[in-house]
């Protein structure tokens, strides 16, 4: 290995460590507290070294939701493979979501319920618009459309079914995190399935309203 691939490994080496560190103060203490100060002696590291590495907290803040939001993204990704029939892979999708959130629940916890402006402005996805600027809103948006393709209802409330679904889905992550040491094993997987079940065949295959 040469001196520059060395070195370009020994950095992203670095790197890892400072972002693993801001991961734990976050599960331990709360993505407000997470700052460079406080990664910096954790690391016994000094502050400067931290810098030279990441611009800011926020650039440290957004690698980590960027990379929960990919887990995400390749959860939902991976559904659209499993089947032919858009319902059933609305279903999977629906399932892989809450199965990975709940995979990284104190980051998702996190994350989820802070209201930092530039937390909540990587978070949103209840503006006007927001399928067409949000990933996993935007396949789940797709998703609709491939179920509704006979049918001649309106893109906006399309995007409105997408919310309203990727809002319920929030809540019963929320609370499923909130209350695991609660909810058995087997109620967890119940409610799962039977909140996907309400939610595709109940509020997706049921009276969507058609353009008047």
């Amino acid at each position: 290995m040469g001196s520059k691939e060395r070195k370009e490994r020994e950095r992203r080496e670095k790197q890892e460590l400072i972002l693993k560190t801001a991961a734990k103060i976050m599960k331990e203490d709360g993505i407000d507290n997470i700052s460079i100060r406080k990664i910096a002696s954790r690391i016994e590291y000094s502050p400067a070294i931290i810098y030279h590495y990441f611009k800011d907290k926020d650039e440290i803040l957004n690698h980590l939701m960027q990379r929960g939001y990919r887990k995400i993204l390749d959860g939902l990704a991976a559904a659209l493979d499993t089947t032919d029939d858009p319902r059933e892979k609305l279903r999977q999708m629906t399932r892989n979501y809450i199965e990975v959130s709940l995979q990284m629940s104190d980051e998702y916890k996190a994350v989820q319920l802070n209201s930092t402006p530039g937390v909540v402005a990587q978070t949103a996805s209840l503006f006007k618009d927001a399928a067409a600027k949000k990933p996993a809103l935007k396949i789940l948006f797709q998703g609709l459309k491939e179920i509704y393709k006979d049918r001649d209802i309106d893109d906006n409330d399309i995007e409105l079914t997408a919310q309203i679904i990727a809002a319920s889905t929030f809540g019963l992550i929320i609370r499923l995190i909130m209350e695991q040491d609660l909810v058995t094993e087997e109620h967890r997987i119940n409610l799962i399935e039977h909140f996907i079940k309400v939610t595709v065949d109940g509020i997706v295959l049921g009276n969507i309203p058609e353009r008047s």
